[in-house]
């Protein structure tokens, strides 16, 4: 008889049917990931477990022990004396409006806020994803974490792709093609904090993931997270519709929601032309729902950094930072 695999434990966690299966305790989630992260498993097993928490839903003790093994696993590459004021991840890609949440976080730069940015692309056609935006705004992108240092010592701004903060979560993200859904990566990668910010942002589509990562962040530490249902999943306020946000703050779960801060629905575009982000920047051009888009968000970033608590003080927090933002940072 052949010897059991050792990662085959968990595989049968998730799988043992109906009645037998159930989600991993946080410790069996951090030994799993940390095998997948060490090459310790097999491709099938890989897969399989993968598709097993899909159709599950990952559970809190699961999306945190995932990170948690992940941050360990990245953890001598960081460098120790860095440090940012807002960790804002970026893994859903824009496929109905223009990422306006990247013009948010430029002028959170410009306000002096160390922001860095995380996130993956190409995973799901057709969507337009950070890197190709930034691309667009001749923003250099960070391939390690000395231009990480760089990047947010010279512009306080930095973006980092998963193919360079964790490879092998890349790998898994890479094979949305094969299996034809999102792994569970897409989700608890939100919650990597790599710098250990004392402030987290994350957007999510579904609504009913944002208790789970709140709960996350709460196993994970966190001082300060706020989850927001963002356009398209992304961190960024859809101004059209309500502000649904969890918040973990100092272990104090919070559930809010504000109002649109328009009464009409805008018409969606028909083209994404990543040219207007510099255009409305600059002010050459005018378009309503992206500057409501972009100071909502900001409003938000204001909540979760504790600069007020009510929206009409937040937005007036934003507004004065978007009037100060510097208007020829991308010439």
């Amino acid at each position: 008889m052949n010897q059991e695999h050792p990662f085959a434990q968990y595989v049968r966690i998730l799988g043992k049917g109906r009645k037998g299966s159930r989600s991993l305790t946080y410790d069996e989630a951090l030994a799993a990931m940390t095998m997948i992260l060490n090459g310790e498993c097999e491709d099938v097993q890989l897969g399989a477990f993968m598709m097993l928490l899909r159709v599950k839903e990952e559970s809190a003790e699961e999306l945190a022990g995932f990170t948690q093994a992940t941050k360990n696993h990245i953890k001598p590459q960081v460098p120790e004396a860095l440090r940012v004021d807002l960790d804002w991840s970026s893994y859903a890609g824009k496929r109905r409006h223009l990422p306006w949440y990247l013009l948010a976080s430029f002028v959170l730069a410009d306000n002096g806020f160390r922001v860095f940015m995380h996130g993956a692309d190409g995973h799901t056609a057709g969507r337009v994803y950070t890197r190709q935006a930034l691309k667009e705004l001749n923003v250099d992108t960070a391939n390690n974490w000395q231009e990480v240092e760089d990047q947010l010592a010279s512009n306080n701004f930095s973006f980092m792709g998963m193919e360079n903060l964790c490879p092998p979560l890349q790998s898994i993200i890479d094979l949305r093609s094969t299996f034809g859904l999102r792994s569970p990566v897409h989700s608890f990668a939100r919650l990597l904090n790599p710098l250990n910010s004392h402030n987290v942002s994350q957007g999510v589509f579904h609504p009913g993931y944002g208790p789970s990562h709140q709960v996350g962040a709460k196993l994970l530490g966190y001082s300060r997270l706020s989850i927001l249902k963002g356009e398209g999943g992304e961190c960024e306020c859809n101004p059209d519709a309500p502000f649904k946000m969890h918040h973990c703050f100092s272990d104090e779960l919070i559930e809010e929601e504000w109002p649109a801060i328009f009464p009409k629905r805008h018409v969606k575009p028909k083209t994404l032309e990543l040219s207007e982000l510099k255009q409305v920047w600059t002010g050459e051009i005018e378009n309503e729902y992206g500057v409501g888009a972009i100071i909502g968000t900001l409003a938000y970033v204001a909540r979760l950094m504790g600069r007020a608590t009510s929206q009409q003080d937040c937005m007036a927090i934003a507004k004065e930072w978007w009037d100060k933002r510097n208007i020829t940072r991308f010439n």
